[in-house]
């Protein structure tokens, strides 16, 4: 089953589609909590500052279309309100133990260094994927005639991609092939992610 197909199947049943959506929000919520953890104490740019306000936003939002669905549903994040409960919740946690080993042993970086290019690593990895995700998504939605759209976080998504860019290549000038790395590692998670979704759909 490819990925619009299991997105069809989950669109397609109200209560699986609400923890789909409470799954997204998780894992936004989780993106901007990873950000504001790696924050150097005193050089915060406003980059981060509106990078981590928006997956946090993303968040809010997510949870707040399961309504259109479901007023009652998923009312947290415990596991019986996500899919793939498991693989979700740890997926950003995973992607940045791989990304830091991998700075650690190429670039031999540590402390605040390692945190921020971890950011940056593990953040370009995750908008490559939300750049392929919402958009499929998106046209599911569109073709079920669902009252649930995620338009707007698509376009703030293509921002963040954007800016995250214009960092990496201030990181680094091998940025590319640090990037590859971190794509990669998020491209192996993203596919044990999908089979554990196939099997509990």
């Amino acid at each position: 089953m490819n990925f619009s197909q299991l997105l069809s199947e989950i669109v397609s049943d109200n209560d699986k589609h609400a923890r789909w959506l409470n799954t997204l929000s998780l894992m936004e919520n989780s993106g901007a909590r990873k950000i504001s953890a790696s924050e150097h104490k005193k050089d915060v740019t406003l980059i981060i500052l509106k990078h981590a306000a928006e997956e946090h936003r993303h968040a809010y939002y997510l949870k707040k279309q399961i309504s259109k669905l479901n007023a009652e549903a998923c009312p947290t994040y415990a596991d019986q309100y996500l899919l793939a409960s498991s693989d979700s919740r740890y997926y950003l946690n995973i992607l940045d133990v791989f990304v830091c080993k991998y700075l650690k042993s190429t670039l031999n970086l540590s402390g605040n260094e390692l945190k921020f290019a971890a950011y940056l690593l593990v953040t370009y990895a995750i908008e490559v994927r939300a750049d392929e995700l919402y958009p499929v998504y998106q046209d599911v939605l569109d073709q079920t005639g669902s009252k649930v759209n995620v338009k707007s976080i698509i376009l703030e998504e293509e921002g963040h991609l954007e800016e995250m860019l214009v960092q990496l290549k201030n990181f680094s000038p091998d940025w590319q092939k640090h990037a590859d790395k971190a794509v990669e590692f998020e491209t192996r998670l993203f596919k044990d992610w999908l089979k554990s979704l196939e099997k509990e759909i």
